[in-house]
């Protein structure tokens, strides 16, 4: 009598009945269940070496990201964009926050805007200046209005990011605030 058929292993395929032996899935391919009529794309950012059983994570450094699986299934690394953050294996580019930013293509993390500064989009490849009279605290998302008493006004923003209040001159009024002085 005839050997009843083998099942193909996982990490290999029979695309067609009737074959007298099992085909590894090629790089860039992967099978984890066993009898399989075909192998399955290996996700963008996953390694599939030669006959992989499953996806294994792309081995990109902090700063880089992985987002294609070439032919010989190993991922290109890529060097993260400005404007995000690459914390390395297979994680894909996470785009900086409000308030913080990333201004150069490779970084492993965001910056916070410095004091004096804001950055109201996420994604940013920097920060703003503060206007002369706003509060721009470290990691500043918008510029606040300055909190200076009547009597007195802002006109400078620091680099502790809290504006400096002023007393009015004479032959001027200053209501607070962010306010000028008025003649």
């Amino acid at each position: 009598g005839a050997a009843p058929p083998a099942e193909c292993s996982p990490g290999a395929f029979a695309a067609t009945p009737g074959l007298s032996k099992c085909e590894r899935c090629s790089a860039g391919f992967y099978q984890k269940a066993s009898g399989a009529a075909e192998c399955l794309r290996c996700k963008p950012g996953s390694l599939c070496p030669l006959g992989a059983s499953l996806e294994l994570p792309a081995a990109c450094e902090p700063g880089t990201y992985a987002n294609a699986t070439d032919d010989d299934g190993d991922p290109d690394c890529f060097d993260c964009p400005a404007g995000s953050s690459c914390s390395g294996g297979a994680a894909p580019p996470a785009e900086c926050s409000p308030g913080a930013f990333a201004a150069t293509p490779g970084l492993s993390k965001c910056e916070r805007c410095s004091a004096g500064f804001y950055q109201k989009a996420s994604g940013a490849a920097e920060c703003l200046r503060c206007k002369p009279g706003s509060l721009c605290p470290l990691g500043a998302s918008l510029e606040l209005p300055a909190a200076c008493e009547p009597g007195t006004y802002a006109n400078a923003t620091d680099d502790d990011g809290d504006p400096d209040c002023f007393d009015c001159p004479a032959g001027s009024s200053c209501s607070g605030g962010a306010a000028p002085p008025a003649e």
